[in-house]
């Protein structure tokens, strides 16, 4: 297994495009599968359509389902903190996208996006793993 360390800075978006960095990543390693691995308690990966709107609806969404003005147990933090811990179990910590070719296989509209609605933290860590196959 080959496995590099990607360093995000969320602080300018709540969603990132990590899909050239997955692209390079798996150029020249030919055939088999790439893991993205996202080892935060407060943000998440998603597969999805970037660039057309897709991320405001998202955003939106995680709102409407996880109001940040909602009381949650989970109170340290900025106000809505609590929800930041529950994204990931809507979204997911981890994609694996089969490889062919050196080139991973997203459909035509599909991006990696890293979410992150968590303001007390932009700095995030992203693991990429290839196994050849």
């Amino acid at each position: 297994m080959i496995s590099e360390e990607l360093s995000v800075d969320t602080s300018a978006s709540h969603v990132v495009d990590l899909t050239p960095q997955l692209a390079q990543f798996c150029n020249g390693k030919g055939d088999g599968l790439a893991q993205a691995f996202l080892p935060h308690a407060t943000a998440a990966l998603a597969l999805i359509e970037l660039g057309s709107g897709s991320e405001e609806d998202l955003l939106e969404l995680i709102g409407e389902l996880l109001p940040p003005e909602r009381q949650y147990r989970h109170q340290h933090g900025h106000r809505g903190h609590g929800r930041d811990h529950l994204v990931p179990a809507l979204l997911g910590s981890s994609v694996t996208i089969p490889v062919l070719g050196g080139r991973p296989l997203l459909g035509t509209w599909q991006s990696l996006a890293l979410v992150d609605t968590n303001r007390d933290n932009t700095r995030r860590r992203v693991r990429l793993s290839f196994l050849a196959g």
